[in-house]
């Protein structure tokens, strides 16, 4: 059975108190009840190890939202995902359209970050999907295969199976925009067939496909009443505890 999985991505936000005070408070809201989904926190890098302490009793599981695309060496300022690992994080997003867009991430570094992570036992949360005019242009289909098979169809069953995909249409990020449930689930049931011609019918039916793309309280329990929508990649509902426990309540 595929796991429901709500996940966090905090991004550039938060500094290490602030951070720890977000995390202690989830982990207080989520105490008192067993919530119908697998909870997950992205955190930036520097509160991994204090924000993977604090939560390792809890229900709530802690990611990464990047690792560096070689194993060690001279790469001053990036983290390897054996460092990830060290601080008790299982998770790490990676392909994310900010990383994308801003940081020139291709198909090949993701695929070399996704075979690292995987090598250090990390969990890799991969993100795909398109930009406004690909959308408008009716390229959505397209660019997601494009992008899976640029970067995670390369690996083994084995190791895809431990592959969880977040659909982030780029231009329901940070903008209100919201693809309808209906949209994500046309294309959430694409993505698993794509996963069904190249893996076999079991594993696309275990494969975890979230949403992400201004998922909140508000619309998170019709999206996730979807068939192929198996819960949300959030960003800024994350930020806040109620919000964020608002969405994993739609469980």
């Amino acid at each position: 059975m595929r796991k429901n999985i709500v996940a966090g991505n905090w991004k550039m936000n938060k500094n290490l108190q602030e951070g720890v005070a977000l995390a202690t408070e989830l982990k207080e809201l989520l105490a008192s009840e067993k919530p119908n989904c697998e909870v997950i926190i992205g955190t930036p890098f520097i509160h991994l190890a204090t924000v993977a302490e604090l939560l390792k009793d809890s229900v709530i599981k802690v990611s990464a939202e990047n690792c560096a695309d070689k194993a060690s060496g001279a790469y001053t300022g990036e983290v390897s995902a054996e460092m990830v690992k060290s601080t008790g994080a299982t998770y790490c997003i990676l392909g994310h359209s900010e990383r994308r867009m801003y940081y020139g991430e291709t198909y090949e570094i993701l695929k070399e970050k996704t075979l690292l992570a995987l090598a250090n036992g990390l969990k890799p949360i991969f993100c795909i999907g398109e930009l406004k005019e690909e959308r408008e242009a009716g390229k959505q289909n397209e660019v997601v295969k494009a992008q899976l098979e640029g970067s995670v169809f390369n690996l083994s069953a084995e190791e895809f199976s431990k592959v969880v995909l977040a659909y982030e249409p780029v231009w329901a990020i940070g903008t209100g925009l919201t693809a309808t449930s209906d949209q994500a689930e046309e294309i959430h049931a694409y993505i698993r067939s794509l996963i069904a011609e190249k893996y076999g019918e079991e594993i696309a039916e275990n494969t975890t496909i979230l949403y992400g793309g201004s998922c909140k309280g508000s619309n998170a329990k019709e999206l996730f009443s979807k068939p192929n929508v198996d819960g949300g990649l959030i960003g800024g509902a994350s930020l806040k505890a109620n919000d964020f426990k608002e969405i994993i309540d739609a469980f």
